[in-house]
């Protein structure tokens, strides 16, 4: 395969539109996110209090996933999205407002970030359903893969971005630069004309038996369960590794701002790498769940904020590459008029499970540190290799 051939994706003018909208949109995030981080710690002094925000963001996609799978199969994704990104884009102007209120009451700030993680609920399951309307079947997985990168290439600018922004102007200021990118979200949303989409067959089939299908095939089961679990031990990063800058090794704004860029460094080369495989399959969990696992437990090691800054890269590139390949193996897996709910399915796991990750690795912060959440999340990583290779001993169908 040519280096040309795994951004084949790109040639096409839609999926670079929605591609840049995400980029665009994941760095105004951090903005927000990293903003919101440092206040509560700053105004709690407690991993137990960020992981309420976490979980105030995330409940909503353990409550929704499912109902937003099935709007995602029956109304056009492209429509939710533009009204996703409106929705957001005021929330988010409500919470700029809380940060101008001296000592506002956190509750105010989880109330705030729950309606925000309601609406996102259903922008993630059509953000991640509109990929094969804007390529095709053709080049799915590829793209799937490649649209992780978006994430990962906003980490390589936001957090530090965010760092500067924080210090110098304050949390106002990043709000404002989160609402600011929702709205060039639904402008790029807008810019991509309906008419042009592969359209996705609507099949009139009853929910049991769609649930029915899924619960008989070994792999999608078995993805599934690996995706709840990374999900509830090892992928609470904003959190953890915020924690560990700041907690254990003392680490200012500045310097949670260049791990996450570092990670995310890390994590574009995993999406490319991902994105580069000719196939992919529930299998190939195997190699991506042990590289995830090494690299925590390298950061777990750590002996000091240099060299965990300098393995920041290499656990980025174990969460691309395993993202990339979970998100491309279970689309591919399932035929296109599932694929909502399938990503509905998954994103249950993969967001579902953060309120609970973030009140377990809050806990494990506070009482053992950061590093013995990182080295919890590396063995729960590898143990799903494990399962994984056990669970496939013969090719799963796809």
């Amino acid at each position: 395969m040519t280096s040309w051939g795994v951004f084949q994706p790109f040639a096409n003018g839609r999926f670079s539109l929605y591609f840049s909208g995400q980029v665009v949109s994941n760095t105004g995030t951090w903005f927000q996110n990293l903003a919101l981080s440092l206040v509560v710690l700053e105004a709690t002094g407690s991993a137990r209090a960020l992981s309420g925000v976490t979980i105030a963001q995330f409940l909503p996609l353990l409550l929704l996933s499912v109902p937003a799978g099935r709007v995602a199969d029956r109304v056009r994704p492209r429509t939710i999205l533009l009204i996703t990104s409106l929705l957001s884009a005021a929330v988010v102007g409500g919470l700029a407002v809380a940060t101008l209120t001296p000592d506002a009451p956190v509750t105010v700030f989880y109330a705030l970030v729950a309606a925000l993680g309601t609406v996102h609920t259903f922008e993630r399951v059509a953000a991640q359903a509109i990929v094969f309307e804007l390529v095709g079947p053709g080049e799915l997985g590829r793209a799937v893969s490649l649209s992780t990168i978006a994430l990962a290439s906003a980490r390589s600018v936001g957090p530090g971005l965010a760092g500067v922004a924080f210090q110098s102007l304050g949390p106002t200021a990043c709000m404002l630069v989160n609402a600011a990118s929702f709205l060039l979200v639904f402008l790029s949303i807008v810019l991509i004309r309906p008419s042009r989409l592969h359209a996705r067959e609507v099949r009139r089939r009853d929910e049991g038996a769609d649930r029915y299908r899924v619960g008989r095939d070994p792999a999608l089961v078995t993805l599934l369960i690996v995706n709840a679990v990374v999900a509830l031990l090892a992928l609470n990063l904003m959190l953890v590794l915020t924690s560990t800058v700041t907690l254990t090794f003392d680490g200012d704004a500045t310097a949670v701002g260049v791990v996450h860029t570092l990670n995310a460094v890390g994590a574009i080369a995993g999406g490319i790498i991902a994105a580069g495989r000719a196939s992919v399959s529930v299998r190939s969990l195997v190699v991506a769940c042990t590289g995830l696992g090494l690299a925590l437990l390298a950061n777990a090691v750590a002996p000091g904020l240099p060299v965990f800054l300098a393995l920041g890269p290499a656990l980025g590139l174990g969460v691309g590459y395993y993202q990339g390949v979970l998100n491309a193996a279970a689309q591919v897996s399932v035929p296109p008029e599932h694929i909502g709910r399938m990503m509905s399915l998954v994103t249950l796991g993969n967001y579902g499970m953060v309120p609970f990750g973030a009140f377990v690795m809050g806990w494990v912060v506070d009482e053992a540190g950061g590093q013995a959440a990182l080295a919890i999340g590396g063995t729960a990583a590898l143990a799903c290799a494990v399962f994984v290779r056990l669970r496939s001993g013969r090719r799963p169908t796809a």
